[in-house]
């Protein structure tokens, strides 16, 4: 029997190992976390998996493996998504091939106004927040999640506001990707 990580590769495509953690000095709060985080962090590092799982084309690496790791080191609302936008831009400047690129932001209610890509006092105020992560060139999500009820209504203006925020900023990447490789060819 193989033990270590040879015991998990894949014959058919690669495995997406995520990490997630705040650094202990990344919020207000100073509460010794453990050394790979929390529970939090782990569902949040398996977010991650499913959302570059979907991106990253796996099967071009049989029996390898792709490890991202998001430490966030200041915490200031928005902590998965910008997570997520930074490790899409790493996976691309390592030149592993993706199907698009995995976008993600969030989204709130202010009253009945949508406001996306929230601030964590925005955060902390306690409504509904949504977190979209999307691949913006072909409309797929590949992570939604709401922390709380919402009617279908305002859950269509919530999602509308992230995804108009998941392209904007695909522009951005991509603009940023294209500069990054012209400096380099």
């Amino acid at each position: 029997q193989m033990r270590g990580s040879r015991s998990k590769a894949l014959a058919e495509r690669a495995l997406v190992n995520c990490r997630y953690s705040l650094a202990a000095f990344s919020t207000g709060e100073r509460r010794r976390r453990p050394p790979h985080g929390d529970r939090q962090c782990a569902e949040l590092a398996l977010h991650l998996q499913q959302s570059f799982e979907a991106a990253i084309l796996t099967h071009l690496y049989p029996r390898s493996q792709i490890d991202i790791y998001v430490q966030i080191l200041q915490a200031d609302g928005g902590n998965y998504c910008a997570g997520v936008n930074a490790a899409t831009l790493a996976v691309m400047d390592a030149g592993i091939p993706m199907r698009d690129y995995v976008c993600a932001s969030t989204a709130g209610l202010a009253e009945e106004t949508p406001l996306a890509d929230l601030s964590a006092p925005e955060e902390a105020a306690g409504g509904p927040r949504l977190v979209l992560a999307l691949l913006p060139a072909t409309g797929q999500i590949a992570l939604l999640q709401l922390s709380a009820r919402l009617h279908q209504e305002r859950l269509e203006a919530a999602l509308e506001a992230a995804g108009q925020a998941c392209r904007a900023l695909h522009a951005v990447l991509d603009r940023g990707v294209r500069e990054r490789l012209r400096e380099v060819t």
